[in-house]
């Protein structure tokens, strides 16, 4: 119940900040919109209010804002309604009304960020020499380490900083080293050998190979309370660097260096809601801020029917000065409703697999 009850608080907020998005600038712009729903098909509540109809469809997995002369040549277009129709509108205009929802997604992980840092803090590493993680198999494993064990020192040489110890442990030039650690109230005395092993980076990649012994440093923090202005700041540049973390991915994606059963869906999504809603309020907060960004890049994709798929179409009219023939435009959107067809059938095979694995 905890992971149905998070999914449907991160999806109808993350769907509604969307459309919201979309909705908000057609307003400004004085476009006619018909319906602002969140969900798909059969509608299962709706109210009527001025021009637009808000609905609740059955289908969770997206939403749709409705404007008054979308499509070209749809409909016969009155002389006196033009100036409330989508497509009579200049093209900056519908560019900024769709780049809206993807934009509002992004704006809104800044704020999600910036609301955990303005009452929780900003988290700061502790500075320690406390392990995390010993790997398996690892020498460290081997020497009888144990996750929580404080480093003291190695071969002789005091440790109170995780940099240290990295560094002793790589110039150890492969032979044993000597390290006190704290387990409890104890001090113990391990000798362990370090081994060359691959270096990686956060997508698997290799980027060079160095002396280890299979330890990781513990993920602890602590939260510092800053001002207003520090936390918006905070919350902007978190936002930046989980774009550019997304972008990179997208990338290692299609370079295959990041397996395609790596994909998750709704499925996934699911499961780690509940998971984050169970860790507390600014894990769940924090999560949803991920996805919200991933939402947005994702939407901003040049795929036709997706949001950066009309963009394209915009900028191309934009410098022919004329829009693509209907014909083209159809068929391109068509192309894309089987591309992301495909990739929503894939990520729940995914899904199904992990949840049966």
């Amino acid at each position: 119940m905890n992971t149905v009850i998070s999914f449907v608080i991160v999806l109808g907020m993350l769907i509604f900040v969307h459309e919201f998005g979309h909705f908000l600038w057609a307003k400004i712009f004085r476009v006619k919109v018909l319906k602002f729903s969140l969900g798909f098909g059969p509608k299962l509540f709706s109210r009527q209010y001025g021009d637009t109809e808000y609905l609740l469809s059955a289908f969770p997995l997206g939403g749709y804002v409705k404007m008054y002369g979308e499509t070209p040549g749809e409909e016969e277009i009155p002389t006196y309604e033009k100036s409330r129709s989508f497509s009579h509108k200049p093209v900056w205009q519908r560019f900024i009304i769709v780049a809206g929802g993807p934009l509002f997604n992004l704006a809104f992980a800044a704020f999600l960020f910036f609301l955990i840092f303005s009452i929780a803090g900003l988290p700061r590493p502790i500075e320690s020499t406390k392990i995390g993680q010993v790997s398996p198999g690892s020498p460290a494993e081997a020497a009888g380490m144990n996750a929580n064990d404080v480093i003291l020192s190695i071969n002789g040489t005091e440790t109170t900083k995780w940099e240290e110890v990295s560094d002793l442990i790589m110039n150890s030039g492969g032979q044993p080293v000597a390290l006190v650690v704290q387990r409890d109230a104890a001090h113990i005395d391990i000798t362990v050998e370090p081994h060359l092993e691959k270096d990686r980076n956060i997508f698997g990649e290799e980027i060079g190979e160095r002396l280890m012994i299979g330890i990781s440093r513990s993920e602890e923090v602590v939260y510092e309370k800053v001002s207003l202005w520090r936390a918006a700041e905070a919350g902007i540049a978190q936002t930046w660097n989980f774009i550019h973390l997304t972008i990179v991915g997208l990338i290692k994606i299609m370079q295959k260096v990041i397996p395609a059963s790596e994909i998750g869906g709704p499925i996934l999504i699911a499961q780690l809601a509940g998971q984050q809603m169970e860790a507390g309020w600014v894990n769940f907060l924090f999560f949803m801020a991920i996805i919200s960004v991933n939402l947005g890049i994702l939407n901003l994709l040049p795929i036709p029917i997706l949001d950066g798929g009309h963009l394209v179409f915009f900028s191309v009219e934009a410098v022919l000065r004329k829009p693509l023939s209907l014909r083209a435009m159809e068929m391109m959107q068509q192309l894309g409703l089987v591309l992301l067809g495909s990739l929503m059938v894939f990520v729940f095979y995914n899904d199904l697999l992990r949840l049966f694995n």
